[in-house]
């Protein structure tokens, strides 16, 4: 039997240990190496939420060279849960995001970037992304699936119960406060047309136009007539638990017992990159597209929360797989 000294059993000891590890560590490391070397992709996604990772997960399937930029903020990180998206019905939305990741990272063609987007440009073979560490990436296509932003009233608890107990949609929500003391917040052919929604879900209904009502008097009538009532008073205050509506107080002291109100909030684009390249916007403010996400700026495609009033989940991932088969199909014939 060959004997060795002490000194190299050692060293061949650690070597044999850190064989155990290293792979798995030099592989993520190469990886990222790997992705900050690269400069130049296929399509740059600026947005990785439902809508943009759904737009690579297709381009990673069609062989295509695609960079994500996220900063990780979507705009329902907030919301408890997530539903009326067929096999994912009552997830949170991190596990859905975080799965929808995993998935999206398999394909060998997909770069990830943890930043933001803050500047893009044209250039004479496509565009160019700037992040705020002031890296620059180059793309001949770009899909933003970079969402909204609510903007809150100076209602007091009202940014804290947003997407909790205060909702934007009774397809998403409105199962789980069913038949509950609920509000509306609104005035005019809005807070009409909102509480005629929301009656199908419960009958225990209260439209507060905070401050005079606006509403025609035929609407008036109408609403009363199905036991709709309807509060003129100013709110001052959401009193909440941790999100979760407990009752509304008016600015003469006075409060009632909510457990839900429904709300529409104005929203401004999350990023305006895609407008300050020329994208069209619509009348309400969001992307122009068509029904392949097209924008108005060839090479530019939109998809998500951006580009339509219908924010669900479900609505978004679908938009995302559309942007990221239309883009690629529009590359194949572009280079043929």
């Amino acid at each position: 039997m060959t004997s060795i000294s002490r000194r190299k059993f050692a060293r061949i000891s650690s070597i044999a240990s850190l064989s155990l590890i290293l792979p798995f560590n030099l592989k993520a490391f190469l990886k990222y190496k790997h992705m900050t070397d690269i400069k130049h992709f296929d399509i740059i996604i600026v947005g990785g939420s439902y809508s943009g990772l759904a737009a690579g997960m297709a381009l990673g399937r069609a062989l295509k060279k695609v960079l994500i930029i996220d900063n990780g903020q979507p705009c329902n990180r907030q919301t408890p849960t997530s539903h009326n998206f067929i096999t994912q019905d009552g997830k949170t939305p991190k596990e859905i995001a975080t799965l929808a990741k995993h998935q999206v990272e398999q394909y060998d063609t997909i770069r990830f970037f943890n930043g933001l987007a803050i500047k893009g440009a044209k250039t004479n073979n496509g565009f160019e992304i700037q992040v705020s560490s002031g890296e620059i990436f180059f793309a001949k296509k770009l899909i933003f699936a970079t969402g909204i932003k609510d903007i809150m009233p100076s209602i007091e608890g009202y940014a804290e119960c947003w997407g909790i107990s205060v909702l934007h949609c009774p397809y998403c929500h409105g199962y789980e406060v069913k038949g509950g003391k609920t509000g509306i917040l609104g005035n005019g052919n809005f807070g009409f047309e909102f509480s005629v929604l929301i009656l199908n879900w419960t009958k225990d209904l209260t439209l507060f136009t905070d401050g005079k009502s606006v509403l025609t008097s035929e609407q008036t009538v109408k609403l009363q007539s199905h036991n709709i009532k309807i509060i003129e008073k100013v709110i001052e205050k959401l009193e909440h638990k941790c999100g979760y509506l407990e009752s509304i107080r008016f600015k003469d002291g006075s409060t009632l017992p909510v457990r839900a109100m429904y709300a529409h909030s104005e929203f401004k684009q999350n990023c305006m990159i895609p407008k300050d390249l020329g994208c069209e916007l619509t009348e309400e403010g969001y992307i122009k597209v068509d029904n392949l996400q097209k924008t108005s700026i060839h090479g530019i495609f939109a998809c998500g929360d951006n580009t339509t009033r219908m924010r669900t989940v479900a609505n978004s991932t679908a938009m995302g797989t559309t942007a990221g088969i239309a883009i690629s199909k529009e590359m194949i014939f572009e280079d043929f």
